[in-house]
């Protein structure tokens, strides 16, 4: 009878193990789901601002290749640029010393946040060798080039 019921209390621990562990990955899960995106492509901003699933307070990455032409440096360390990812562009402002890799033409990722239609950066990371573009910027303009053919 003893172990009948040691039995029982095991397996009603593992179950319990069991439960407690779904619930903790479910709520980590939902903790989580806004953060997992690494960041947004300029059209995929612009269609998210629109819907108004984002807000001015959430901080954002995003990321694509800055505009040839399109940086304009004002006064002080204050910049100007326009990323693309070849089917849509968002404007951004930085106030700051851009990393030595920044170019136009080239890969970028911008955190900070969407105010007022022009994205505000806090962080520009510029691309760290001549062959390196982020996975989703690469998808997106493939994905734009398909379209225009």
């Amino acid at each position: 009878m003893a172990a009948r019921l040691r039995k029982k209390q095991r397996i009603m621990l593992l179950v319990f193990g069991a439960v407690a562990l779904a619930l903790s990955t479910v709520l980590v899960s939902l903790a989580m789901r806004d953060s997992i995106v690494f960041f947004f492509g300029p059209s995929e901003l612009m269609a998210k601002e629109a819907t108004g699933e984002i807000g001015t307070d959430r901080r954002l990455r995003v990321g694509g290749m800055v505009v040839e032409g399109s940086v304009v440096r004002g006064a002080g360390e204050t910049v100007t640029f326009s990323v693309t990812d070849m089917k849509g562009q968002v404007d951004v402002a930085y106030q700051g010393i851009l990393p030595d890799l920044f170019a136009e033409g080239q890969g970028v990722v911008a955190e900070g946040y969407f105010r007022e239609g022009r994205f505000r950066a806090e962080t520009v990371l510029a691309k760290h060798d001549e062959k390196y573009m982020p996975r989703e910027v690469t998808n997106a303009m493939e994905a734009a080039a398909t379209l225009k053919e």
